[in-house]
């Protein structure tokens, strides 16, 4: 089966520009209080339910799958970019991470107490985003929690140049009404946001989503 163009786009961009976003970003939680306490009131709910591993999925160069092992959460990272992969197993050599899409996770059905998506959803076409979450609910336990964290709007960019390299990938922007519309499609229901306005560092607002897969009734 032929790989989707954005897939392939996706990927060759950030392996070129893994190593300078990593210096960049790679250290970002120490200042973003409101992000950090969204990871925390995750993490304690995946601690409390205990249903297994959380998947950083489009994990970078592992600094929010890094976080979560201090908060005391089981958790691997998975990245479509070979070099971010890289990147990650370099600066957290006791951590697990391999390559990977999220339209296609090589992962059980119900494998996962949690998912984290950190700011890596945006990269898929607003089509595909149904596969995607599918994917989130099939791989999640019942009960499972999924943070999802992303650039909103309503409007499609595409970027050919990013931290001084070029590359080859869009951004598709979503309201957050919208996202929580696709999520709940999928299974998952969202249980609370945080909107962020624009500020320094972040040209578009963002936000924070905190879903759960419901248990059979």
């Amino acid at each position: 089966m032929t790989e989707p163009s954005y897939l392939t786009a996706t990927r060759a961009s950030y392996d070129t520009v893994a190593v300078d976003y990593a210096e960049r970003y790679g250290n970002a939680l120490t200042s973003m209080p409101l992000t950090r306490a969204m990871l925390a009131a995750f993490a304690e709910l995946v601690r409390a339910a205990g249903d297994g591993p959380v998947a950083d999925i489009g994990c970078g160069p592992g600094h929010v799958g890094a976080h979560l092992n201090t908060l005391g959460v089981p958790v691997f990272g998975i990245d479509l970019s070979p070099k971010m992969v890289e990147v990650a197993r370099r600066r957290y050599p006791g951590l697990r991470f391999h390559e990977g899409a999220m339209t296609e996770l090589d992962l059980k059905d119900g494998e996962l107490g949690g998912i984290v998506a950190w700011y890596s959803t945006h990269h898929v076409p607003t089509e595909q985003l149904p596969t995607v979450f599918a994917e989130f609910h099939r791989t999640l336990a019942p009960g499972g929690h999924l943070l999802l964290g992303t650039h909103v709007g309503d409007e499609n960019l595409h970027f050919q140049e990013a931290y001084g390299h070029p590359v080859s990938f869009g951004s598709y922007l979503l309201p957050p009404d919208r996202i929580t519309e696709l999520l709940a499609e999928a299974g998952l229901v969202v249980s609370a946001r945080l909107l962020e306005e624009p500020g320094e560092g972040q040209k578009r607002p963002h936000v924070c989503l905190l879903a759960r897969k419901p248990e059979p009734s």
